[in-house]
């Protein structure tokens, strides 16, 4: 069962083309800090803009550089069942421990064309997947019932939950059981996902907090709510900032003021107007990561 902070990283360029070195250091000080585990190429990893061989190569990466210390769950999905298998193949074939595989957006399936795209790249694949639902990028939203139905399938075992909807954590429990993974895909309301019963979250801010992020869910997982409320109340501005503009600018600017890679991304993303850039200025130094990195 995937636990914790699990960092939805972000995909580091420069001058156009894929970092390596700047992914393979990011990945190092992530575990050092006590992340959890690794999600490459999803949302936050700009997977729209990545080509095949880049996309399998920021997996192929990060699974080398983690060397076994943390999982990896390896964004796969797509909107063609096809393209989502062949993904998926080369993901378990690298040494990825997870399949993270997004409901196929702007083509908007029917509840049954979700579960037979489903049904398809299980049947490809021995490791295990988690259904990413976030209806507000997909433009679908999976019910409770078809998860159930997936859950089924042989190796299907969790879900990022994105919708936002906290009784869905708890439905999902009653209709899957305890031994359903469920990972929130929210940082803001993680606090509330995990007190309802959810095992971690996949995360944007851990990105550029991974400590803190850790110590929140490790709070959260010995049940010690006050500690995990205290962390909530200060990474809180952090939540909000690095949503002031579309995922995921505002984290990769964050990000370059810390050192960790450049801020670059590509068409038809745009970098952070100055208006943004303040409000994550701010954000980063009342969480106090401005001054922990100018301290290093």
């Amino acid at each position: 069962m995937f636990r914790g902070s699990i960092t939805a990283l972000v995909t580091p360029f420069k001058n156009g083309l894929l970092d390596e070195e700047a992914l393979r250091r990011l990945v190092e000080w992530q575990i050092t800090e006590g992340t959890h585990g690794l999600v490459p190429t999803g949302t936050t990893g700009e997977s729209p803009t990545l080509n095949f061989d880049e996309h399998k190569r920021v997996i192929e990466v990060v699974v080398e550089a983690a060397r076994g210390r943390v999982p990896v769950i390896a964004g796969t999905g797509s909107n063609s069942t096809d393209e989502a298998i062949e993904l998926s193949q080369h993901a378990e074939k690298v040494g990825a421990n997870g399949l993270l595989i997004v409901n196929p957006y702007y083509n908007k399936p029917t509840q049954e064309g979700l579960y037979q795209h489903f049904k398809a790249i299980d049947e490809k694949v021995g490791i295990p997947i988690v259904i990413y639902n976030i209806p507000g990028r997909t433009n679908v939203d999976m019910s409770v019932e078809t998860m159930a139905r997936i859950f089924e399938l042989k190796n299907v075992t969790s879900v990022k939950d994105a919708t936002a909807n906290l009784a869905r954590v708890s439905q999902q429990r009653a209709a899957m059981g305890p031994e359903f993974n469920q990972l929130s895909g929210e940082d803001a309301t993680a606090l509330a996902f995990m007190a309802h019963g959810g095992h971690g979250c996949i995360s944007v801010a851990s990105n550029v907090a991974p400590r803190l992020c850790s110590e929140f869910q490790n709070a959260c997982m010995k049940g010690d709510f006050a500690a995990a409320l205290k962390l909530q109340d200060r990474l809180m501005p952090l939540f909000d900032a690095l949503f002031v503009e579309t995922n995921p600018g505002p984290v990769k600017y964050a990000a370059s003021r810390l050192g960790l890679c450049s801020a670059e991304m590509r068409l038809p993303m745009v970098p952070v107007t100055d208006a943004g850039k303040k409000v994550v200025d701010a954000a980063l130094a009342k969480v106090g990561l401005l001054q922990a990195a100018a301290a290093e």
